[in-house]
């Protein structure tokens, strides 16, 4: 199968779902899911969304999907931490919106102001410009839109850099990922991908910066070929869980999420800290976070969804590597992270998640949520910031 073929069989990392969550107060009747993002490009968003209907635009109304009170009592997260720490959200394309939706977002959880006059927020193109920059793209949008919130949730003091690429090429967001760690960016978050290939190498500088932790999505289309730049060993691969409430001691549990990308790489050779057996390179994901469109979050976007606009809730590890770039930044150690090394170490201070699925594998670790490492979730999920 040639390389155009593969990438089209196979969703990107990063792909977004989005979905009403069922059973809540604030639920509208059931709607076909929208594919945000069209296909053809180099590096995908395949966002799929619903809207939450009758909540419409109106800020005051509740909107359904998880908030950041309710991620940060699910992972034990400190209230407060991260000053001084700067989250960069690689994407492709504008969202005009950006700021004044992440504005409604924070105001409606009561998270302090993030914007540009404050100099909490700051946007800018792939060469790190204030202007000009891409075109708007509402597909993107909804995955810019996601990624603030995201990063906003797990980290509510930390500032965040947005970095635009011209195009979703390979090209254009590995310079993207440069210029956010030359403007000074302590972790960076990538929620796009395209299925591994040879010529990886031409990219794979951009993604490796020794004291600067690199994420990037494993993707949302289950057990399949790994993904890049996820599959790079010097990206923190993020896959994906199903998070419910429980009566258990955590008050939460979790499990494989059915769409979390994993995979064993055709290409890129076992790192020295990664010991997994059924994998001869390296396996993808190295730890994760809610991305369950039926457990999804809750994100706000008006722009160019016309009358789906507004509160949406939103799945897919697209959500996860945002949240788990802002525990990072919340727990501040940035500077000592080359790779995902330090997670292999510190397995401990994760929730191991067990159960679920994400393929068919002989119920083998690399779609099957088991104790210990496995494919779907990686080592766990943050239960604090210990680990990070």
């Amino acid at each position: 199968m040639n390389h155009r073929s593969l990438m089209t069989a196979v969703a990107a990392v990063g792909a977004l779902l989005v979905t009403l969550v069922p059973g809540t107060a604030s639920a509208a009747p059931e709607q076909a899911p929208v594919r945000a993002c069209a296909d053809g490009a180099a590096l995908h968003c395949y966002a799929m969304y619903r809207s939450t209907g009758a909540q419409g635009l109106r800020v005051s109304a509740p909107p359904a999907g998880f908030g950041p009170a309710e991620l940060r009592e699910a992972y034990k997260l400190p209230a407060t931490g991260g000053a001084g720490q700067t989250i960069a959200i690689v994407d492709a394309y504008d969202n005009p919106s950006a700021e004044a939706d992440l504005a409604v977002y924070r105001k409606q959880f009561g998270l302090p102001e993030c914007s540009t006059a404050n100099g909490c927020f700051r946007k800018v193109n792939q060469r790190g410009d204030a202007t000009p920059l891409p075109k708007p793209d509402s597909g993107w949008g909804v995955e810019i839109a996601l990624d603030l919130d995201m990063a906003s949730a797990a980290c509510p003091q930390c500032k965040l850099l947005l970095v635009e690429g011209d195009d979703p090429s390979f090209a254009g967001l590995a310079q993207s990922v440069d210029t956010a760690v030359k403007l000074g960016a302590s972790v960076v978050s990538n929620s796009y991908g395209a299925d591994e290939f040879n010529g990886m190498d031409t990219y794979a500088g951009s993604y490796k910066h020794p004291g600067v932790p690199i994420l990037a999505s494993s993707g949302d289309a289950g057990f399949q070929p790994a993904s890049f730049p996820a599959v790079l060993t010097s990206v923190i691969s993020v896959g994906g869980t199903s998070l419910t409430r429980s009566a258990g001691a955590r008050g939460w549990s979790e499990t494989a999420w059915s769409g979390a990308g994993s995979g064993c790489s055709a290409w890129v050779a076992k790192p020295a800290w990664q010991h997994d057996p059924n994998c001869r390179l390296r396996t993808s994901s190295d730890v994760s976070a809610v991305a369950d469109p039926k457990t999804g979050l809750a994100v706000y976007d008006t722009y160019g969804l016309g009358q789906r606009a507004g509160w949406l809730v939103v799945g897919g590890t697209s959500a996860s590597s945002p949240f788990v770039a802002g525990v990072l930044a919340l727990a501040g150690h940035g500077k000592q992270i080359n790779d995902a090394s330090f997670l292999y170490t510190r397995a401990d201070k994760l929730f191991d998640v067990v159960g679920g699925s994400n393929g068919f594998c002989g119920e083998d670790y690399l779609c099957t949520g088991l104790p210990g490492y496995d494919a779907p979730t990686g080592l766990g999920t943050p239960d604090g910031i210990g680990a990070f």
